[in-house]
Formats: structure tokens, sequence, C-alpha cells
């Protein structure tokens, strides 16, 4: 009886476990199965909108309900997507083009202000209708390089907002689109302007007056045309700097005086001018300085100049070619034509190329001629501000600050405008390492050249408060004798070519003159008939010794001939130089014509 009593109660409580357990385990899988019911429940309810076809989109490209971009051959436009959750509630959307884009097509999202960055590959979440952020708007530019129209086709996805999304295999994302300077250039040209892409070397930029004017290191330059291998802009000054006598040895730009001028680093030259040249402009930069050695009479006949003679240099001119190319062979409604005479990079038969006030061309081998420098803008330089017209040029970015009051005037850079006493007045250089020195941009007095520093000082003696800002007595070179044939703007500062002594025929006084071959010692901007009317004198020779001439710049023509220093028949124009104190700052302006700098004493 005691053992099956024993072996009852050991049954009893192996039941007992075995059926606790057993219940245990069922209301865990109780409890799991409600859970997983309710979750499915819950999915399957958030999931009906896409079973009953509910989550909708709305998609325009430019205002129109479309999902096909079309570009048309050698053509490049930038179009406004919208994409918009028009569902009462929130949703993941995704967008991307369909198919790879054809050889030659380049395409890309745009982000500026007003526009949004397109998702990623999960998608991204919309706000439901009737909310802030329902609504994104995209910029897709398109650049075909083809000659054909090209159709590109966009595509959508949208799912729930909790749902990650994946790209279809034919499905690509669109990638950032760097908009460079010469994009801008291009889209922007205007209706006077057209692009000619005949020459696959160089698009050039054509037309009577395009949106190609560029503000770079205070000067105003225009873009003649676009290198397609790396997006470079070649700029050439609108107006002409200096005027230098006729300057190739033997037909050939390499080390001739003008090359020399253009590349000069020095404080007084022009390119140790420019502001920050190795960031802005391609140091190796190559000109086609071949010559064309048949007699041309007619811009059409042309040719396209053989690759023979090649020079590297930062700064250049342009040649015959591109000058034809530019006006589209029409010089006289062309843009290029500034009113003055200029000489190109191109040795001819029987001189070296000049253009003319009118637009026309001829040689010459003689004479002193306006010059204006041309460089190369890099690729990667982009433009922060302006429209590219003439009152609003393309601003760079880096080159586009204004100033805060109180900056110094000697950071300032050759070329910029400076407004006091009524006066405009240019930023030349920094020759003496100090200030700065200034010009005026028109003639201030008119006198023979003998009298004319003493008649600049006599008129600032009745100047108000000039004396607070401008250096006393400063050393002015004038240098060894310029005959009345020619000359060399080296020989005013330098008792060389070499550039190496400076001369010892000097002036000591506070306001004299430029001197012949300086930055800016041409004539500034066209004529005009008006204020700068006069022809001015330059620096060139001394009282005493040689044929006892002194260089005279046109002004309606900025090109340069000689008269007698010691005569008083001859009453030119004086344009007024002086050099600033180097405690002068700026207290308003950004240098521009438009918008000139007004200083003060520091």
């Amino acid at each position: 009886m005691k053992y099956k009593l024993k072996e009852l109660m050991k049954t009893d409580v192996s039941k007992v476990y075995i059926m606790g357990v057993a219940i245990f385990c069922l209301l865990l899988l109780g409890g799991y199965f409600s859970y997983a019911m309710f979750t499915v429940n819950k999915e399957k309810n958030r999931a009906i909108s896409i079973v009953t076809g509910t989550l909708e989109y709305e998609l325009k490209v430019n205002d129109n309900a479309t999902n096909t971009i079309t570009v048309g051959g050698n053509s490049n436009a930038t179009y406004t997507i919208n994409l918009n959750n028009t569902n009462n509630r929130d949703a993941r959307l995704n967008f991307y083009y369909i198919g790879d884009l054809p050889s030659g097509v380049d395409a890309g999202y745009i982000v500026e202000e007003g526009t949004d960055t397109p998702p990623g590959e999960k998608g991204e979440v919309f706000s439901k209708a009737g909310s802030n952020g329902d609504k994104k708007v995209y910029k897709i530019k398109v650049v075909n390089s083809t000659g054909s129209s090209i159709n590109i086709n966009l595509g959508v996805q949208i799912g729930l907002d909790y749902n990650d999304l994946s790209l279809p295999s034919n499905g690509h994302l669109f990638d950032e689109y760097i908009v460079t300077a010469s994009d801008t250039i291009k889209d922007n040209i205007g209706g006077n302007g057209s692009i000619n892409t005949s020459d696959p070397e160089q698009i050039f930029i054509t037309g009577t007056n395009p949106n190609n004017y560029v503000w770079y290191s205070g000067k105003l330059w225009r873009v003649v045309s676009i290198d397609p291998s790396d997006n470079s802009m070649k700029l050439v000054t609108q107006w002409d700097i200096s005027c230098i006598d006729a300057f190739y040895t033997d037909n050939q730009f390499s080390n001739s005086e003008v090359e020399i001028w253009l590349n000069d680093t020095r404080l007084d030259g022009f390119l140790g001018n420019l502001r920050e040249p190795e960031k802005f402009i391609k140091m190796d930069s190559k000109w086609n300085a071949t010559g064309i050695e048949t007699n041309i009479n007619n811009l059409s006949d042309i040719p396209k100049i053989e690759k023979t003679t090649i020079v590297e240099d930062p700064v250049g001119l342009l040649n015959m070619y591109e000058y034809k190319m530019a006006c589209n062979n029409n010089s006289k409604s062309c843009y290029l034509n500034n009113g003055l005479y200029w000489w190109t990079l191109t040795p001819g038969p029987y001189g070296d190329y000049i253009i003319s006030y009118t637009g026309s061309f001829f040689y010459d081998s003689s004479s002193a001629y306006g010059i204006r420098p041309v460089v190369n803008l890099k690729s990667d330089v982009k433009i922060a501000s302006g429209s590219g017209t003439e009152t609003d040029p393309y601003r760079l970015e880096g080159d586009n600050e204004t100033p805060k009051s109180g900056t110094l005037i000697n950071t300032r850079y050759s070329g910029e405008y400076i407004k006091f006493d009524s006066m405009l007045y240019r930023i030349v250089s920094h020759e003496n390492g100090k200030g700065v020195k200034v010009v005026s941009n028109e003639d201030v007095v008119t006198s023979p050249y003998l009298k004319a520093t003493s008649r600049l000082n006599n008129y600032f003696s009745g100047v108000s408060d000039t004396f607070l800002i401008v250096e006393d007595n400063t050393t002015w070179y004038v240098g060894e004798t310029i005959g009345s044939t020619g000359g060399d703007y080296r020989l005013v500062k330098y008792k060389d070519k070499t550039m190496t002594t400076l001369t010892d025929n000097t002036e000591v006084s506070t306001y004299n003159m430029l001197r012949y071959g300086e930055l800016m010692a041409g004539q500034f901007e066209k004529y005009d008939g008006d204020d700068d009317s006069n022809d001015f004198w330059v620096l060139s020779n001394s009282e005493i010794g040689g044929d006892g001439v002194a260089k005279i710049i046109n002004s309606s023509a900025s090109t340069s001939y000689t008269e007698e220093v010691n005569s008083t028949l001859y009453q030119n124009g004086v344009r007024a130089a002086f050099n600033l104190k180097e405690n002068v700052i700026i207290t308003g302006g950004d240098g521009t014509k438009n918008n000139p700098f007004t200083i003060d004493i520091g």
C-alpha cells in the first residue's frame, strides 16, 4: 500500500510538471499568435492603400504633366521638375531617370535658392498633401553635345513612409551638376549674342553686344571663347590698358616688348598686378602666334592659323583668327570693336596686324597702338553674381567682396575706381610699396609738357584736404630719350632693357603724370567727346637732352605720337598721378565704376 501510494504520488508530480509546462507553452504561443495577429492586421490595414491604388503622386516638367525631358541637338537647358505627394497621408517617394544617358549627354541636378536636392536611393518622406513640405522642386540641367535630339525618361517610385525604396535595375539617380562659369555664360548670352560651335577647339561668343562682361581684378573683360576640352574661358579686356610702340622683333611675339610687358610680375607689371593669378587664370596658357604670310584684305579671308609658333605665357593677345570668329566676319557690328586701335598676336607680311577704331584691320611696324591683355580663366572658377551686362558684369567667386569700411586702400587692385573731391581715379599699381599709385580718369588741366607738373601741383593746392591723403615729394622716373620715330617703354624707368638698374633721370614732385608704357597709361575708355577728349601727355623724356620730344596718347584712338617738350604751342591734356598714403582707408563702395571706393585717412 505504501508502495502504491508512493508510486501514485510520483506519477502525479510528473503529470503536474508536464501539465504545467504545457500550460506555460500554450500561454506563450497564445501571446505570440495574439501579437502576430495584431501586427499582421496593423500592417494589412496600412498596406490597403497600395492594394487599392490610393497612393498617388504628381510629376511635372516645366509645368507640364509629363515624365519626359526632350533636349535638342547641340544645346543645353535647365528644367524645373515638380514632384508632389497628393495623398492625405505621408508617403515615401523616389525620383530617377530610366536607362543610360547617351554618349555626349550630361545631366544632373542644380541646387540653388528655392530648389531641393533629389532623394537618395532609399527615397525620401513627403508630407501629406496640404502640409508644409509635400511639394519638392528640382532643377535638372542637361547638356546635349550630340547633333541629335534626345529624350530622358523620368521614373518615380512611391510607397509607405516607413518602408525603404530600392531603385529598379534600369534606374539611375541624378548626380549634382557643377555649374561652371562657362555654363553660365553660354546659358545667359542674351538676345544680342550667340554661340558658334563650328570650331571643335574653341566655342566662340559672337554678337553685337552679348552678355559676356566679366569684372576681374579691377578691369572689365569680355569672354571671347570657351575651350570645350577643359571649360576654361578666354577673356580680353574691354578697353586698352596701355599703349606701346611696335613690339615685334623679326615679326615674333616671343621675347618682344609687349610679351615682357604683359607677363611682367614686378609691382608695376601687368601680371604682377592681377589678383591671385595662380587662382584665377591658367598660368601655362598657350598662344598661337603664327603669322599669316599672304596679303589679306577681307576679314572673311582670314584662315584658321596653323600652329607653327606657340608661346606659353599666362597673358597673351587675341590672334586674327579669333577676332574673325568672334566677329562672325562682321567687324563693324562686333562686340570686340571698342572704338580704339589695338595690337593682335598675329604677324603679317608687311608688319603686324592691328585692329582699327572702326573694327577693320591693317599692318604696321613703326607706330604705337593700344594693348588689350588676354587671359584664360580656369574652369573651376565660379561666377558669384551679376548678369553679364556692362553695368552688371559677372563677378567671380573670390573677387566679389565689398571691402569693409576701414580696409586699407593698399590691399586693393590695379584698375579699381576711387572717387574723392568729385573726381574719378583708378588704381595703377603698388609701385612705391606703401600706398597705391592712382591716376585721374580724365584730364585735370591742359598744358605744354614742360609746365605740366607745376600746373598739376598748383591745381591740387586748391583742392580741399587732398594733402591729408597724398604722399609728398614722390620720385618720378622720366628715363632716357625716346625718339620721335619709336621708343621702348622699359627705358622710361630703367637704364637698359634688362630692367635691372633704375634710371638716374628722375623728377621729385607730389603730383605728376604716368610714364610711357605704364599700366593705365593708354586710353581708358572709348572716346566720347566729353571730359576725356584731349590727347594727353605721358612721362617719356626730360627737359634736357635727346631730340627734345615727349610722348602723347591720342585720346580718340589709343595711339601715341611725339611733340617737342620745349614748345609752348602744344597744349595737351594732363592726367594727374600721385601716391596715396599707406594709411588711407576705404569708407564705402566696391571699386567698380558705378560704385567707386570712397576713401579717408585712417
